[in-house]
């Protein structure tokens, strides 16, 4: 997995000044942040509710995503496909997507066509038509998504059994996309039911980036968006993952070349950007592990020894439920997957022991700091991390207080988070057995 510093470069993202972005909330409860960014006359428009699979209940699961479908299927106004058509007609794309803490729809365009897309997506923030012959139709959608990503990708395959395993009591145990049985099972009304709880202004967040003024976006929000009326939210209830007991282990037969092994720890996330500490150390651990080429997996289980023919690790350092640090590898031919585990296990046992040399530290704060120049340029990613923030409870303030705690973090305090979270009795491992033949289903 070489996505490991993802999280690094969405939070160096550096905004130009305190008071950009501006934040606004609505009387109706909406909160409306606007970024400037006059590189081009172009603008990203982001709508994220607070809702996603961690507030699903067992026998409905993935009803998140069931309903980000059936967003584009229309309203009174705007048709079943004319959403897409009008956006697509301005010039523009669009698109959505649906995680554990949140599900969010967007549209990039033109400046001068920001209206067209507050009017869009505000109506169907309260006017969606949910009729059981479209639903009937895309719920297929969603169950053939499944099985091309899931039941016939074997390494995702074993992802969703090892965080099923991985996870007791909190609900990102339960896969995004939900299980097929539930799939299967799944009626309009309980689409409709998750529509009705959860798509409220005062569950979302407007995020807008690009060359804007914010006065006028604010205008433009209130005009569109103020009319909506706010609605009486769920109690959210803490969903606490107690502490692991023991190694558990999840072995998944599925048709594949090799074996393939994922070791996941039960860590912390960011609650408190200026207080905690943990998280911006695992950030830097995950960095000295798999952040550039020389990284210590790749140099000492590929490179050197020939132990894994690929290995990575990830970890994603904000979220509304407990977090996972994920160790991933391919045995190399004639190679075990247990040999692996050791020499990882090894790897992490060294770190904990020795600590990090000072030029590793510095390194992978350096490739934070570096890269904050290509992922600024970006304005979409720079309205996923506004989005993404204010979705699990933190704030859009908190960028700047990100990259500047990342800068802070010691070798000591490296060394303490490997010694104190990975060991086996917080290890959850799951191995992939190859079987020969077609897919075995669910």
């Amino acid at each position: 997995m070489k996505r490991i510093l993802f999280c690094l470069f969405c939070l160096c993202i550096s905004f130009e000044a305190h008071a950009n972005p501006y934040m606004e909330t609505l009387g109706n409860g909406l909160k409306v942040v606007v970024k400037e960014d006059r590189r081009a006359p172009v603008v990203v428009s982001q709508i994220w509710y607070k809702a996603g699979s961690v507030d699903e209940f067992n026998g409905t699961t993935g009803v998140a995503h069931a309903l980000e479908h059936m967003m584009f299927k229309g309203t009174k106004k705007v048709p079943a496909g004319q959403f897409s058509k009008l956006i697509a007609e301005a010039g523009g794309r669009e698109n959505a997507f649906t995680a554990q803490d949140y599900t969010a729809f967007f549209q990039e365009l033109d400046r001068s066509k920001l209206p067209l897309a507050m009017k869009l997506e505000s109506d169907r923030m309260k006017n969606l038509l949910l009729s059981g012959k479209e639903f009937s139709k895309e719920i297929r959608v969603v169950m053939e998504e499944r099985r091309l990503r899931t039941v016939d990708q074997p390494h995702a395959l074993l992802y969703e059994k090892m965080m099923s395993v991985a996870y007791q009591e909190n609900p990102y145990r339960r896969p995004v996309i939900g299980w097929m049985n539930d799939l299967e099972s799944m009626t309009v009304e309980d689409v409709r039911h998750w529509y009705k709880r959860w798509y409220a202004p005062n569950n979302a967040t407007l995020v807008v980036v690009g060359d804007v003024d914010h006065e006028k976006v604010f205008r433009l929000a209130k005009k569109y968006y103020g009319g909506i009326r706010s609605s009486s939210l769920p109690e959210r209830k803490p969903q606490k993952e107690p502490v692991q007991k023991g190694m558990k282990i999840v072995h998944v037969e599925a048709p594949a070349n090799l074996p393939y092994l994922m070791m996941g720890y039960h860590v912390p996330v960011i609650t408190d950007a200026e207080k905690d500490w943990e998280p911006y150390a695992l950030d830097v651990l995950a960095g000295v592990l798999d952040g550039y080429d020389a990284a210590r997996l790749d140099r000492a289980l590929v490179k050197e020894n020939g132990i894994a023919v690929s290995v990575g690790a990830e970890y994603e350092d904000i979220g509304r439920g407990d977090g996972m640090f994920v160790i991933d590898a391919t045995p190399a031919h004639g190679k075990k997957v247990s040999d692996v585990e050791e020499a990882a296990k090894a790897q992490l046992e060294k770190i904990a022991k020795e600590g990090i040399a000072k030029d590793e530290l510095e390194r992978v704060k350096a490739l934070v700091t570096a890269s904050h120049v290509f992922h600024n340029d970006s304005m979409f990613y720079q309205a996923m991390r506004i989005g993404q923030l204010e979705s699990v409870g933190l704030s859009y303030r908190d960028v700047d207080v990100m990259l500047r705690k990342i800068n802070e973090v010691t070798a000591e305090q490296v060394k303490e988070v490997a010694r104190k979270y990975f060991v086996d009795g917080n290890l959850t491992l799951a191995v992939l057995d190859p079987v020969k033949g077609g897919s075995r289903g669910e």
